[in-house]
Order: C-alpha cells, then structure tokens, then sequence
C-alpha cells in the first residue's frame, strides 16, 4: 500500500500553480496524495490578487484558518510536502496535534518565527537568495537542520531542477524507511 502524502501550495494555491503538476507526476506513481490549496484552505478572497494582499490575508487570519481546516480534514497520519506559507500551515497544524510522519518544507519563510519544532522529521530546503529565509541560529534554538541551494531565490520550487530534487529526496526518504522495516523483520 502507498504512502499517504498531502501536498499544501504556496500562497497563489493553485492560480499560478501550474509547476504542481511536475510533482504530481513524478509522486503520483509511489504516493496516496491529497493536494490542498492554500487560499482555499484559508479562506482568502481578496479583491485585488496583488503579492501584498494575498500575504497580508494569510497573516490577518488566513492561516490560523487552514491550520484550522487541515486538521478538520486530516485525521491519518501522512508525510507533508509543503511550499512557501504552506510550511508554515503545517508546521504550526502540527503543533496543534496533526497526525505527520514527516515534514519536507521548501522555502517556508515563515517557519523563522517559530519557538517549538513538530516532533517528527523535518526537512527544509531554502534557496540561498531568499532573504527571509531562517538565520543559521534560529537552526541551532529550534534543533532542526536547513539545506541551503546556491543560486535560488524563494520560488525555487517552480523550477524542474528543484522539483526533481525534492521528489528524489522525498523517494528516498520513503524507500529507506521500507528498507529498514523490513530488514528488522527479516531478523
């Protein structure tokens, strides 16, 4: 049986996100997915689609909203690919008792802000040109690790080198996992 994995977008959910349907395509074959959008999931409606006004709609209530309905919807637990605000959603869902085997972030700038970590893997990806990308101390307080990739910016994700990275990172994670399980049973 596949692995369950939810997929939470960034903050244009699926308005501007036609690169979802490269990782839908490299994970569908290996992994259950449910993809959520993040503007759904938050209740945003704004009037004018500007970068400003989709951001500030998530920070004055929109992802308290998702983190909200995500944890009406989810119940089971299942590894977490998530984007941008995205991360953020999960991470703090988490927190609030979310059932997560594991959490692969790309470049959830928000996370920085954060004080306590989820307890279960956690993965972030940061593109070494993001300004608001997590300071190398806030890594040493919260006790995870980051991974920095030279040359990008924070839409990384959007780009085919990154997405087959993160998709071959997130296969590898899971084919470990298998091996090992059943190397111990094999004993």
């Amino acid at each position: 049986m596949a692995e369950r994995l939810v997929i939470l977008s960034d903050m244009w959910g699926a308005k501007k996100g036609l690169w979802i349907t490269s990782y839908l395509g490299y994970l569908q074959q290996h992994f259950n997915i449910t993809f959520y959008d993040c503007q759904q999931l938050g209740n945003i409606d704004v009037k004018v689609n500007s970068e400003e006004n989709v951001h500030q709609a998530f920070v004055d209530g929109g992802i308290e909203t998702a983190i909200a309905h995500l944890l009406k919807k989810e119940e089971e637990p299942a590894h977490y690919l998530c984007f941008s605000v995205g991360g953020a959603i999960a991470w703090k869902a988490a927190l609030s008792g979310l059932p997560m085997k594991s959490l692969y972030a790309v470049s959830s700038t928000r996370v920085r802000s954060e004080v306590e970590k989820p307890d279960c893997p956690i993965r972030l990806l940061f593109g070494d040109s993001d300004v608001y990308r997590p300071k190398a101390s806030w890594y040493k307080e919260i006790g995870v690790e980051g991974e920095l990739v030279n040359g990008f910016s924070h839409d990384m994700y959007t780009d085919e080198k990154i997405i087959k990275k993160v998709c071959l990172d997130l296969l590898n994670t899971v084919t470990q996992k298998s091996v090992k399980i059943n190397k111990q049973k094999a004993i």
